[in-house]
């Protein structure tokens, strides 16, 4: 079982080059809110219509992927919270001009934002960590939180 610090590490590894970080900065939160956003254009079962607030399968996913969060780092797991709660509110008040219109939005961030990942890994000339391990898909939003704890001198 790999820690926090060998997962970065490991995904760092294929993210030198400057222009690729800037890329991951841009993209990355794309692809985040653009899944959340398709996730919660899915039709739901009835069941979830009956929670006070907005329940659905991108509410669902964020949960999972906050818990594996606090497995691999309590403090990033706070705020990836954070983070989590502005893809949620961002897809909230999209999703008032209806599924469709949120579908069709996401799909157009996702595309964009993989084209640009793919072009940024090009750049590097490495290839996406992704690619070796489908879990390297969550820790790129960690990668880069991480960025802030160090500037901010909070351990993770």
């Amino acid at each position: 079982m790999k820690t926090i610090h060998q997962w970065l590490s490991e995904y760092g590894e294929s993210h030198q080059n400057k222009t690729n970080k800037t890329i991951h900065w841009i993209c990355v939160p794309l692809i985040m809110f653009s899944l959340v956003g398709l996730l919660w254009s899915i039709p739901k079962p009835e069941i979830f219509n009956k929670a006070e607030f907005p329940f659905n399968f991108g509410v669902v996913f964020m949960v999972l992927a906050l818990f594996y969060y606090m497995f691999l780092s309590w403090r990033l797991a706070i705020g990836m919270f954070f983070v989590l709660l502005g893809l949620l509110l961002g897809n909230f008040y999209l999703s008032m001009l209806g599924n469709t219109c949120l579908c069709i939005i996401s799909i157009i961030i996702f595309v964009i934002a993989w084209v640009g990942q793919f072009i940024g890994h090009n750049i590097e000339g490495k290839k996406p960590s992704f690619l070796k391990d489908l879990l390297f898909l969550l820790i790129g939003p960690v990668w880069l939180l991480s960025f802030i704890y160090k500037k901010l001198n909070i351990p993770f």
